[in-house]
């Protein structure tokens, strides 16, 4: 490129600036001058160039791509962009939960699967992780969990004992933990891992007929894992392992994709069916809902610019589209509050306008003023409803008899307990006994002893030996085999 090509150097409000290199000075040697606009404007800049990170989900990855639905399932839900040939623009993130903004990508953890559909009704968010299910159940419990995957307060230092602690005391995380301490928990990189909606969703069609309904992306490149002697290699040598490989993958010309499937179980099956169906610890058996084909998401483009498109990205449960609402599943219900919520206080109330997070149609919203707002409301007067031609709700969209469930009885606070099999350790030895092979179930027991061994302490130890002899009696026993207490 020639001299004259490079373009001159502007400050913020696109000004061209005098130097480069060069503070303004009184004589060569003199003091630096206050004046000097531009240098003031880089340091104050620079002092203010990080958001705070998220609190979960802080080291992460994503790209742009399409979901094209080439099933029809229009019998379940009336969503625009799940009839028959729709192509919908999308943003993914992919994640780890506990660890902070650079740590490794190796470290086993669950990884977060969030989506962002750029509908025509609007953005459609489904915020899931790598597995179908999670360590709580009840959202009041999700803040002290993720504190004790986290940091000590006196030391600054992650701590197993901490984990196994809280885990122990809440034996509804068995399921989960029997996932993450096999093969699942250390992906071999985010295009071999599948995502899922994990919560219930409702799906309703415009005949007003409603469903239950469980999403589950499969990875078309194939499930892979690392082995932990790999990942603690790798996290050492390679931390930005899985990022670089998402990365390199789209900008070689080798976009991953993940075919779509659901379960859909009938409205009226729900209350009577053999377990809490909107138990967020448990999976719902194939044998009972077959997954159902709906499409293909396919991730293209990577973003121009990591901070703005990645790291500002904000995904949020609330963002529901007609044909698709919310289930009586508590946790996703805390969740409706609890992402918008942590969203205007990292990057401000006015996230939405964001180039990630802002809608691919109109917004018509009452909203107004705040900091670094720039898009006006266009709402001729700032308030409903008005007499000026102001928006108005538009009823036909949620107030669908089938929009929502209908509840009954007092306010309680209780467990889910209404179903023959709610119990915490069954789902966990089911997956041991029948779904892992024997070389799986080695690996797990080798990984268990593995994390155990790193500073859990009494009594913590002798109720974790315990935890995986619930789970399964003959895994409990080589557990116990492997941490000195048979």
């Amino acid at each position: 490129m020639s001299e004259s090509a490079v373009p001159y150097t502007t400050n913020n409000a696109g000004v061209p600036v005098p130097s480069d290199d060069n503070s303004l000075t009184v004589g060569r040697d003199g003091p630096i001058l206050l004046h000097d606009h531009y240098l003031i404007e880089k340091m104050a800049q620079f002092n203010r160039e990080r958001v705070p990170e998220r609190v979960v989900h802080a080291k992460g990855a994503g790209a742009y791509g399409v979901f094209e639905t080439t099933e029809d399932v229009s019998r379940y839900t009336r969503a625009t962009l799940f009839q028959p040939g729709k192509r919908t623009e999308m943003l993914a993130r992919f994640s780890t939960v506990a660890g902070e903004q650079g740590s490794p990508d190796t470290w086993r953890d669950p990884r977060g699967f969030a989506l962002k559909f750029y509908t025509e009704d609007g953005n459609y968010d489904l915020v899931g992780n790598n597995t179908p299910i999670f360590f709580v159940r009840d959202t009041i419990k999700f803040q002290d969990f993720i504190r004790s995957q986290k940091r000590r307060p006196d030391n600054g230092l992650r701590d197993h004992d901490m984990q196994w602690d809280f885990w122990t005391l809440s034996p509804e995380s068995a399921h989960m933990v029997t996932w993450l301490m096999g093969d699942r928990g250390i992906p071999k990189s985010y295009r071999h891992m599948n995502g899922y909606g994990s919560h219930t969703y409702l799906w309703y069609n415009a005949s007003g007929e409603r469903f239950w309904v469980k999403y589950h992306f499969k990875t078309d490149q194939g499930v892979d894992f690392l082995t932990q002697e790999d990942a603690d290699r790798l996290a050492g040598s390679d931390p930005d392992l899985h990022r670089e490989d998402l990365w390199q993958a789209i900008e070689g010309g080798n976009p991953p994709s993940w075919t779509l499937y659901v379960q859909v179980m009938p409205f009226g099956d729900a209350p009577g069916y053999r377990f809490n169906p909107f138990d967020l610890t448990k999976v719902w058996p194939h044998g009972d809902y077959p997954l159902i084909r709906v499409g293909t998401m396919t991730l293209s483009r990577n973003p121009e610019d990591f901070f703005v498109h990645i790291e500002q990205a904000a995904f949020e449960p609330a963002n529901l589209v007609p044909g698709v609402s919310v289930s009586p599943d508590k946790m996703l219900l805390g969740r409706i509050f609890s992402y918008p919520d942590t969203h205007r206080y990292r990057i401000g109330p006015n996230y939405a306008q964001l180039p990630p997070n802002r809608p691919h149609v109109p917004v018509h919203s009452y909203a107004k003023d705040g900091p670094m707002r720039f898009d006006p409301a266009r709402t001729a007067a700032p308030y409903a409803p008005n007499s000026y031609g102001g928006p108005a709700a538009d009823q036909k969209a949620y107030d669908h008899p089938a929009a929502g469930w209908q509840s009954s009885g007092d306010m309680v606070r209780e467990a889910y307990s209404l179903h023959a099999e709610d119990d915490d350790w069954g789902q966990a030895g089911t997956m041991v006994r029948q779904v892992l092979d024997d070389a799986e179930r080695d690996r797990l027991v080798s990984n268990i002893v593995g994390h155990l061994k790193g500073g859990v302490s009494e009594p913590v130890l002798e109720r974790a030996v315990q935890y995986w002899r619930n789970v399964d009696k003959s895994l409990g026993d080589r557990v116990a085999k492997g941490v000195g207490k048979d």
